[in-house]
């Protein structure tokens, strides 16, 4: 704030738009020369929000070789304050007798203390000004910004002066330091008698705003709201129209540039800001590439990770197919081996059966041979049976007559010329099948004496 006694009157009487010198002198003296007392005693606390949860956050302190910055004391609480007519009836009668002045001084604090309640009243329900499609509640220090915009648009025309950004100091703060640009913060105070001609002719010019727009990120904000007066305080600003040119530093600080206080002409404007746009460039430009090379390195630190992980996974799919193709080739073999050795014990059980079976068959034609006895001499009761087999082998035996056809089914066991187990005799003139029911007849019995010829067939 302002060091001297006319600086903090000056001050109040360019917030609160009172003309009169000894009104505001009183006033600041019944406030113990305490700048922020004074003011919402009149202004109803403009720089203390509205009771909610939510608490702005206070703006970064300053780094300036040309001003040594103090950050302010929080403000103390409050006492509840007189009333302003009560203040009007206790001054003294010459200071109410200021004439014409302190009547529409009045009346313009009337009109701008219901304005300021009517727009925060339609704020809460989303209808400010340039708000009305606002569907979620802005933060308060957004809502600030938009309604700034939207008064100063109203006041002096849509799409003229510099593009202020909708949103508080600190993101507009955040997004110069994105964009590597200069932040051109510009405190607006309505009731000045130098602010219409300002806005109008200055900051709406053609020019400016073209300048500004290009070069810098415009924030705006009126002082009669809650994050206009704080930074009203934290920029010590003493004379409006006020703007100062910022930029971010390090350590959640900003860097004050320069103060533009006072009325300027689009010239002398655009020279101050090209002045600190030439002296900033250097820093400006370093501090792209510094982010520049940051970027770029980050990106090849990914890249080259991604290429890292990118090899160890196809290492590890290589590794995975190896060792894939390594439990199916050792499951292949374990196969193989498997099978082979149910082939080499299957074949030694077909070995061992067939030798078996040979031995069994060797018995068997051994113990018909012996069932047969001797083969009987020709005589009239004796029967020669020849006998063909698949191979077209023959053989021819002489059998008793009252032999049984069985006898001739143990001879044909006793041969070695048939491997198979299950077959019949069989005559073909007549055709006559010798089968189980007939084994018990003897030869004469089944017509084959004195002789007969038979063949063997295999049943399948």
């Amino acid at each position: 704030m302002a060091e001297t006694v006319d600086d903090k009157l000056a001050y109040f009487q360019a917030v609160t738009g009172i003309s009169d010198p000894d009104l505001c002198t009183e006033i600041l003296v019944a406030n113990n020369w305490d700048l922020q007392l004074a003011v919402s005693s009149i202004t109803g606390d403009p720089s203390s929000p509205e009771p909610s949860t939510y608490a702005p956050p206070p703006p970064p302190p300053l780094e300036s070789d040309s001003i040594a910055y103090h950050p302010p004391a929080p403000a103390p609480q409050q006492q509840q304050q007189p009333g302003i007519a009560w203040r009007l009836v206790t001054l003294p009668f010459y200071v109410v007798s200021g004439g014409v002045g302190l009547v529409t001084g009045s009346i313009r604090l009337g009109v701008w203390v219901a304005s300021g309640v009517l727009s925060r009243s339609l704020s809460l329900l989303g209808l400010a000004l340039g708000g009305g499609d606002r569907l979620l509640e802005l933060p308060p220090s957004a809502a600030e910004a938009v309604d700034f915009l939207a008064e100063f648009e109203h006041e002096f025309g849509a799409g003229r002066g510099p593009r202020f950004v909708a949103e508080g100091f600190a993101d507009a703060l955040q997004r110069a330091q994105r964009e590597y640009k200069l932040l051109f913060v510009y405190l607006h105070s309505p009731d000045h008698p130098d602010t219409p001609a300002f806005c109008g002719g200055c900051l709406c010019s053609e020019p400016v705003a073209a300048f500004i727009d290009e070069n810098f990120v415009a924030w705006g904000g009126s002082i009669r709201r809650t994050e206009g007066f704080k930074m009203s305080n934290s920029l010590n600003a003493s004379r409006f129209p006020f703007c100062a040119l910022v930029m971010a530093s390090t350590n959640q600080r900003i860097v004050l540039l320069q103060q533009v206080e006072g009325p300027k002409s689009p010239e002398e404007m655009i020279t101050i800001l090209q002045r600190v746009v030439e002296e900033c460039t250097t820093s400006l430009v370093a501090a792209r590439i510094e982010a520049e090379e940051r970027l770029n390195n980050q990106r090849l630190r990914e890249e080259q990770d991604a290429a890292y992980r990118a090899a160890l996974e196809a290492d590890q799919a290589r590794e995975r197919q190896m060792r894939e193709e390594q439990e199916r080739l050792e499951r292949e073999a374990a196969e193989a081996e498997r099978k082979r050795i149910e082939d080499e014990e299957a074949q030694a059980r077909a070995v061992q059966e067939a030798a078996e079976k040979e031995a069994a068959l060797a018995r068997r034609r051994q113990e018909k041979a012996m069932a047969l006895g001797a083969e009987p001499e020709k005589g009239p009761d004796i029967t020669r049976v020849l006998i063909r087999f698949p191979t077209g082998e023959r053989k021819e035996r002489r059998f008793h007559s009252s032999a049984t056809i069985t006898s001739i089914y143990d001879y044909v066991d006793s041969l070695d010329c048939l491997k198979a187990e299950k077959y019949s005799l069989v005559s073909n003139f007549p055709r006559v099948t010798y089968g189980p029911e007939k084994n018990s007849q003897t030869l004469v019995e089944a017509g084959l004496h004195p002789q007969a010829s038979l063949f063997i067939e295999i049943e399948q």
